[in-house]
């Protein structure tokens, strides 16, 4: 069924390549004029498509030229020229689809064509990749071709400073991680000044290995979190307890689904090593998340498989790609679980300050394309979540590779054995070897099992995944072996017979030089270990008549085998692996290597692997003879395609509960960006005034009701919290029993206590306080609100219990929370503004000359200083001064107080006695009233 929904999505698939063919023979017409073209006038063609863009014309009018633009800046600069095949991939990219490309077609050159045109307008281009190298790679790579044509191209990476990201962002195309650029858009709606931000807009997005990024990263969402509260030793005390439970009495687990629960007697047993009564009688609901996130770290989560220790820390492995997720933290306890188990230090919890999926990042963008070797099995899902279909671009040769039947094995130990013989096997007719294994465990059994027989070989997992390039680099050489663990987005293409670029550094290492030494020494003399242009030169000329020996030796033995040691949870992760071998019509084999034992087949294999297992037992099979039957093939598949289902309902889950929050997080997000680009809060002054007084009136003093029945106290409290001042009454207003005017009298008294406070503060200080006072109000409130609903969203499942739809409960809540949190924003606001205490302080030399701009009233030489001097500005002191860079709460509104002054001969209150009454006519003495802080 899934098969046919599949070929009836991709239906009209021939009729568009034959379009994109027509146009792609368009293109090579335009060649032989690109080449007569001297590299001044093929620069100059940017200038004259970027004019016509401008005037309206269609970027689709203006491809042809432009692609044929760009291969000829690609043949000048790089040595490299555009397939047909890769034009097409560029065409599918510029309509905004995913171009399936096998793998070593060519895809990072692919991107330049679309990358370029939809440049053109002067909107921002992001091609975006899996890691920092991959990013700085193709950048300084592929940026050759786009700076002959004379666009600019900018590099994020993790870590820069803000200031470097702006220039980055500002260039027509900027390379970086999906992470980096989620990270930065969810930093820029946490800024207070409108120059900090660093994007501009989400206008196109070429998303590299689309599939590892946007289908496996998009379980977990970005967060930015903040330093919240530390509980280490409630996290040691519950590890403690944890080694010496025992499964299915104390607890009950299901590996599959990664669920467990304490038994009543393991609960009672864990309650009695703790000195708990009851775990559960907690009203805060802490004791029983770490109870369920120690059960969870203790015995879901397994060192070197889903996480590793380095020098002391907990980090997390990547399923998908086998590398270390620097940075990344799990969420609600888990981390510091896993911390308290491994005896390391355990780090502070951390609040959440900003969180968007991937899903809705991407979403953003008013355009959106990817490249990858394996989307077609996930085509269903980009289609539902991204609105992106599929395009299977041909190869450009025809695939020589040959895949060979799934061997399957008893055991575990049996199946590692008979690889390590087929590998030797292999290695001694000098015929390269790239081994997958889905664990970091088992790349180092393997690896092991290699060195009993003597064969040397390279291990590539997630300790030491800065050397995988050079390590994939020379993968293809006679007799290599290399261990990898998951081949997901590795980005280097395995060349039959090795990597004549990445080998000449290596020469080069070997002849005592040093191919990345800085220019000069500490001393500023040049550098001995440099190489000169000829030792570079003669190095590559070395390199490349060792590759092209190499070369023949390896297709004379069978080309690259790629060997699975088991199957991965996605058929994707499988065929990329496969991918490996057989690039650009090379020779190749693929063989999978399996055992009953895996957890695939454990977990997810069912009847039929029971009926095997029976089989083999039966038939006293030895351990080490392998079956090939379709059945089990059919097997794994079923299992396979349960598994995918599985994660995308999860992924689907995750999606639904943030599309709630992201309707949201666009109506604060905008707001803020509306008051950092110079929205004048001044017009909404009176609006807020209005909204405040009305509501407070209508409750106290209804219409229809006698005055000598309102609750007037209650109003006059309400403007005496909001202004700080006690001079409003109810009696004095000559309302006449009518709401209406009372509410006007009250609206005018708040108006004059605002324009008061304008005119002492200046209008410039006053604008620019509005603005910030707003933008601190947003950000505290909405950070409440988003750990309101990280708590909501942990106990909403418990729902389903009471008959409930979790998904309809979390938004009928997360409805009525986000009501709560705008209803009383713009109140508190309003009373900010209106309490700000203004304190001229007595000699200010340094002040005098900006006195007269303000006639005579408080002065400050920076709006910095007026934040400061009025108080908002202690708020933004204590963020800065927070561990973690989080904004701090604002600080409380003061207690009702009149302003001070400062004494001297003109001042009326100068000759005061501090028991007399105070000259304001409030009634109070002087050392009670305006001589308080004297």
């Amino acid at each position: 069924m899934a098969g046919f929904l599949s070929k009836l999505l991709t239906l009209g698939e021939g009729k568009q390549l034959k379009h994109y063919e027509a146009t792609a023979a368009k293109i090579n017409g335009l060649e032989s004029e690109m080449q007569a073209r001297s590299d001044q006038e093929l620069r100059a063609l940017t200038a004259a498509f970027r004019e016509r863009a401008q005037n309206g014309e269609d970027l689709k009018s203006l491809l042809p030229e432009a692609f044929a633009a760009v291969r000829e800046a690609s043949v000048r600069t790089l040595g490299l020229r555009h397939f047909d095949v890769q034009l097409i991939g560029g065409m599918a990219l510029n309509d905004g689809q995913i171009a399936e490309m096998k793998t070593g077609e060519g895809k990072t050159l692919v991107s330049t064509l679309a990358g370029y045109l939809n440049a053109l307008p002067g909107n921002n281009v992001h091609v975006v990749t899996v890691n920092d190298y991959l990013a700085r790679r193709d950048s300084e790579w592929m940026g050759q071709v786009y700076r002959f044509l004379g666009m600019e191209v900018g590099l994020i990476q993790n870590g820069m400073r803000p200031d470097k990201k702006i220039p980055a962002y500002k260039a027509d195309v900027t390379y970086g991680t999906n992470s980096e650029f989620g990270f930065d858009y969810l930093r820029d709606n946490m800024v207070t000044r409108a120059e900090a931000r660093v994007q501009r807009g989400h206008h196109f997005a070429i998303v590299d290995e689309v599939d590892s990024i946007l289908i496996d990263e998009a379980r977990t969402p970005l967060i930015i979190s903040g330093a919240g509260t530390q509980a280490a030793e409630t996290y040691n005390k519950f590890a403690r307890v944890m080694v010496g439970l025992v499964p299915e009495a104390d607890f009950d687990m299901d590996e599959a689904k990664k669920t467990i629960n304490a038994t009543e007697s393991g609960l009672e047993k864990i309650e009695a090593m703790l000195g708990i009564d009851d775990i559960y009688a907690d009203p805060s609901g802490q004791l029983p998340n770490h109870l369920q996130q120690a059960l969870k770290a203790q015995f879901l989560f397994h060192r070197d498989v889903d996480y590793v220790v380095v020098n002391g820390e907990v980090k997390i492995v990547d399923e998908f790609t086998g590398r270390i997720m620097e940075g990344r933290r799990y969420s609600e306890g888990l981390h510091q679980a896993l911390e308290a188990k491994e005896r390391v230090l355990v780090r502070e919890e951390n609040q959440t300050l900003a969180t968007i999926t991937l899903q809705n990042y991407f979403r953003l963008y008013e355009k959106l394309s990817g490249m990858t070797g394996t989307a077609m099995t996930e085509d269903a899902e980009f289609r539902e979540i991204y609105k992106l279909p599929v395009v299977a671009i041909p190869p450009n040769r025809p695939v020589a590779r040959k895949d060979e039947d799934d061997l399957i094995y008893r055991t575990v130990e049996a199946k590692f054995n008979a690889v390590a013989d087929d590998v030797a096997e292999r290695n001694k007719a000098g015929q390269p070897c790239l081994i997958g294994t889905v664990s970091i465990e088992s790349s180092e059994k393997l690896s092991r099992l290699l060195d009993k027989r003597g064969i040397k070989h390279e291990t590539l997992n997630a300790k030491n995944h800065e050397r995988e390039a050079h390590i994939i680099a020379q993968a293809g050489r006679v007799g290599a072996v290399t261990i990898a663990t998951n081949m997901a987005g590795r980005g280097t293409d395995i060349l039959l017979g090795g990597n004549p670029d990445v080998l000449a550094d290596d020469v080069l290492r070997e002849r005592g030089l040093d191919p990345d030494a800085e220019p000069l020494t500490e001393d500023g003399e040049p550098n001995p270990a440099l190489p000169t242009d000829e030792q570079r030169a003669d190095a590559l000329a070395e390199a490349k008549r060792v590759c092209a020996e190499e070369h023949d030796q390896v297709i004379a033995a069978g080309g690259l085998t790629v060997i699975g040691t088991e199957r991965h949870e996605s058929r994707r992760i499988d065929n990329q692996l496969r991918g490996r071998a057989g690039r650009q019509g090379d020779p190749g084999v693929t063989q999978f290597y399996l055992s009953l034992e895996d957890d695939l087949m454990r977990l997810f294999g069912g009847n039929r692997m029971d009926s095997i297992a029976r089989m083999m037992e039966k038939t006293d099979m030895p351990e080490d003879m392998p079956i090939q039957a379709g059945m089990v093939s059919k097997a794994i598949e079923g299992a396979q395609r349960q598994v995918e289902s599985m994660h995308f309902a999860a992924r689907k889950n995750v999606l639904e509960y943030d599309d709630v929050m992201n309707l949201q997080r666009v109506a604060i997000y905008s707001e803020r960006n509306a008051i950092l680009d110079g929205k004048d809060m001044d017009e909404r002054i009176p609006e807020i005034i209005g909204d405040a007084v009305e509501a407070v009136v209508a409750e106290n003093c209804p219409a229809k009701v006698p005055s000598d029945d309102w609750d007037a106290k209650a109003v006059e409290l309400w403007a005496a919290n909001m202004t700080g001042r006690d001079d409003f009454s109810v009696a004095e207003v000559d309302h006449d029993d009518d709401p209406a005017v009372l509410s006007e009298a009250l609206e005018a008294y708040l108006e004059d206590v605002f324009a008061s406070k304008s005119e002492q503060l200046g209008e410039p200080v006053m604008k620019m306080l509005e603005g910030q006072v707003m933008l601190r109000m947003i950000d505290t409130r909405w950070m409440a609100h988003l750990q309101e609903m990280d708590y909501l969203k942990a106990g909403i499942g418990l729902r389903a219990f009471g008959q409930r739809d979790p998904l309809v409960e979390y938004k009928n809540e997360a409805y009525n929370a986000f009501q709560n949190l705008t209803a009383g924003m713009y109140e508190d606001y309003l009373r900010t503004l209106l309490r700000l205490q203004v304190a001229v302080k007595q000699e200010q030399p340094a002040l005098a000359e900006d006195k007269s701009p303000l006639d005579g009233k408080v002065s400050y030489s920076s709006p910095e200083q007026a934040l400061e001097q009025t108080g908002v500005g202690a708020a933004r002191k204590q963020a800065a001064a927070s561990p973690s860079g989080a904004p701090a709460a604002p600080p409380k509104p003061a207690a009702a107080k009149p302003q001070t002054y400062t004494k001297d001969k003109d001042d009326p209150f100068a000759n005061v006695g501090r028991n007399e009454p105070c000259p304001c006519g409030s009634g109070l003495k002087y050392k009670k009233c305006h001589g308080r802080d004297q």
